[in-house]
């Protein structure tokens, strides 16, 4: 068995209020696992991702090598699950390792001066427009949704629109 990834989500905020009450709620979840190496690393930043878990739901908070192998491994007890990652490289490694998606949440990606706003909640750079190609030529949809109610937009077109690739 494996971990059963109901949905894979871009969000450079990871858990806050929308994923906690809506995404959550709607994928039926009852874990949601953040993935990032440096969150990982933060003593702070994980105990407050850990007690920002909505009721009934258990966070976990875990580097990129070690999602993909505990998503490989059989000992594991199988749990669906919602995966959080801060940009689309983490989710390209996830994707690379074997993790099994057909589909990319992206809520928001924060500005900085190296990058371009693409959305109004969405700012990319050189290595998210690399990693979004590879998702791409690998099959993966790109969904732009803050929330689930919200009509599913393709961060492709939105990219290709704006000349990025």
């Amino acid at each position: 068995m494996t971990i059963d990834v109901r949905l894979l989500r871009i969000d450079s905020r990871l858990l806050h209020g929308q994923v906690a009450t809506n995404w959550a709620k709607v994928t039926k979840v009852d874990r949601i696992l953040v993935v990032s190496d440096t969150v990982a690393c933060n003593r702070i930043r994980k105990t407050l991702l850990v007690q920002a878990a909505p009721p009934g739901i258990r966070v976990n908070v875990l580097p990129v090598a070690k999602m993909v192998e505990l998503y490989h491994d059989p000992r594991i007890l199988s749990f669906r699950a919602l995966l959080l990652v801060e940009n689309p490289r983490d989710a390209q490694r996830l994707i690379a390792g074997g993790i099994r998606i057909e589909q990319v949440n992206i809520g928001a990606m924060s500005f900085d001066s190296t990058k371009v706003m693409v959305t109004d909640t969405i700012a990319v750079g050189q290595d998210d427009l690399a990693a979004f190609s590879w998702l791409y030529a690998h099959g993966v949809q790109l969904d732009v949704r803050k929330v689930s109610g919200d009509n599913s937009k393709n961060l492709w077109k939105f990219l290709k629109d704006k000349k990025l690739v």
